[in-house]
């Protein structure tokens, strides 16, 4: 199953900058870092390809951190029933707390051109994903899916465990242009930003013609 953002425009990571070479789940092209999908763990995807390290975080770690939520291991409301992940936005929040990173939530209602890029070292964005029984058959309900997107070289990537490999989506001015087109569908975007000891200026993700 192809999530939405695997069929927006942008040039696959081999078409700008190499090919892909990897086994399993991971590849890593030009140095860049990328997890593949496994079961439901978009969420742990999604965190270590912004992280560009493969063990920045383990399943086995959100799930503690699950734990520490809501202290119960069977139904916890932060995760799969199964034990496969789909990991909440608390899990994720938590989980970068602890590697000294916030998450602020972006208003869709925003033009992305009021963000100051330079202060935000990365994006995470959660879509809809529809369910389907093998290739063929949807099912009624939706689940949702975590993608990190990041600046990396210069340029700005799609690191979408669903995608083979990542996209490149160019420069400031096209990555803006991309984040507008997620923003009018019903996905959540989510400013990653380093806790800085201090720092009194709440909105330093904004430009400071667009602060309150």
């Amino acid at each position: 199953m192809e999530s939405p953002s695997a069929r927006t425009p942008g040039s696959s990571l081999g078409d700008c900058e190499g090919r892909a070479n990897g086994n399993g789940n991971t590849t890593m092209v030009q140095g860049i870092y990328h997890e593949r999908q496994t079961r439901h763990l978009c969420g742990l995807h999604a965190l270590n390809n912004l992280f560009q390290t493969p063990d920045t975080f383990s399943k086995s770690e959100l799930d503690d951190y699950c734990t520490t939520l809501t202290p119960r291991n069977w139904l916890n409301p932060h995760r799969s029933w199964i034990g496969w992940g789909n990991y909440d936005v608390n899990v994720i929040m938590y989980a970068l707390q602890q590697r000294n990173c916030e998450a602020v939530w972006f208003d869709r209602r925003r033009d992305p051109q009021c963000l100051n890029l330079g202060a935000i070292f990365g994006f995470i964005l959660n879509v809809p994903a529809q369910m389907s029984l093998g290739y063929y058959i949807p099912l009624p309900f939706q689940m949702r899916h975590w993608l990190a997107l990041r600046r990396i070289n210069g340029s700005y990537y799609n690191l979408d465990s669903k995608l083979r490999e990542p996209r490149c989506l160019g420069a400031e001015e096209q990555f803006l242009e991309f984040l507008a087109s997620q923003l009018q569908l019903d996905h959540e975007l989510f400013l990653v930003l380093h806790e800085v000891d201090g720092e009194k200026d709440q909105q330093r993700w904004l430009l400071p013609q667009f602060r309150d």
